[in-house]
């Protein structure tokens, strides 16, 4: 074979290539444009959003706040020997319940303020 052979081969290669390339990114872009498509009809076919009067408002006693509390853990009565087996019902529904007192825990001068945080210990 040639030179010439080979460089036709070479350039036949390459717009094969580039054919290929250029195929695929019509493809790509085919896709792209199908998927907008859809989406808009989606969309046009989703209900529509809530008119100003619809929306929600604020109540007329004013902002709800958050209210805090501590808690304490609300466990499960031991049950004595040959009781009656607890029931669900007669659980509480929740697994806390709220402190006797209400009073928050705070800092003291001297302590560590956390475990493992260094220092000494409240007692010394």
């Amino acid at each position: 074979m040639s030179t010439a052979t080979y460089e036709l081969l070479a350039a036949t290669q390459h717009t094969l290539n580039m054919t290929a390339a250029f195929l695929g990114g019509l493809v790509i872009a085919g896709a792209l444009i199908w998927a907008v498509r859809v989406g808009m009809r989606v969309m046009d076919r989703d209900t529509s959003h809530p008119r100003p009067d619809e929306q929600p408002r604020l109540p007329l006693t004013g902002p709800v706040h958050e209210e805090r509390e501590m808690r304490e853990p609300d466990d499960v009565p031991v049950m004595a020997d040959g009781g009656a087996r607890l029931m669900p019902y007669e659980l509480h529904p929740a697994s806390t319940r709220r402190g006797k007192d209400q009073n928050r825990r705070r800092w003291l001068p001297g302590s560590t303020g956390s475990f493992g945080g260094g220092g000494l210990p409240r007692g010394l």
